[in-house]
């Protein structure tokens, strides 16, 4: 009982000490680009298959401010529930997001972390006129291009794009059309 309890307390120091409640004032304002996802979100989820086929399913997205307030960390689950059946062309993820933005390059570093599928991206973001573009390279050499497009106060749509790189053409892999969770 004693070890459940030091887990527990452990747990509550950590969940303490990742998360903040606000951006940190020094920075708030750029900050913003992604604090503005703060919140819960139900997601419908696109799949898009080199073929032309594709598979839709529901999702759920957790954005929050950890490290005193200087990023931004997000939980992406897809399909929901997690643990369910294998979701085609894109695989199930559970997976965090990192932003951190960078005041020495004006931009956010992004890290994707999906152990259960084994993928790990590093990407840039900035804004993009209304958007957010995210753009990176896989262990590959493919390049990737993830973006916030049609963002409101209560919904966003998410692309994910790759392209090789000797190809002229992206191509869209997924896309999440999101909305901010009701209650």
């Amino acid at each position: 009982m004693l070890i459940c309890r030091q887990q527990e307390s452990n747990m509550t120091d950590f969940a303490r000490l990742l998360h903040a409640d606000g951006p940190n004032p020094e920075h708030a304002a750029a900050l913003q680009l992604y604090g503005r996802f703060v919140g819960d979100w139900d997601a419908e989820i696109t799949a898009h298959g080199s073929d032309g086929t594709k598979h839709v399913a529901p999702g759920e997205i957790h954005f929050g401010w950890v490290l005193e307030g200087r990023a931004v960390q997000d939980v992406w689950m897809i399909p929901r529930p997690a643990g369910a059946p294998a979701f085609p062309i894109a695989g199930n993820w559970y997976g965090t997001t990192l932003r951190v933005y960078d005041p020495t390059i004006d931009a956010w570093r992004i890290s994707w972390f999906d152990p259960g599928r084994s993928v790990f991206r590093q990407q840039i973001g900035r804004p993009r006129g209304e958007d957010i573009v995210q753009e990176g390279t896989t262990e590959a050499g493919e390049l990737t291009r993830w973006s916030f497009t049609e963002i409101t106060g209560d919904s966003f749509h998410w692309l994910g794009e790759a392209r090789p790189a000797a190809a002229a053409d992206w191509r869209l892999i997924v896309d999440v059309r999101a909305r901010r969770h009701k209650g």
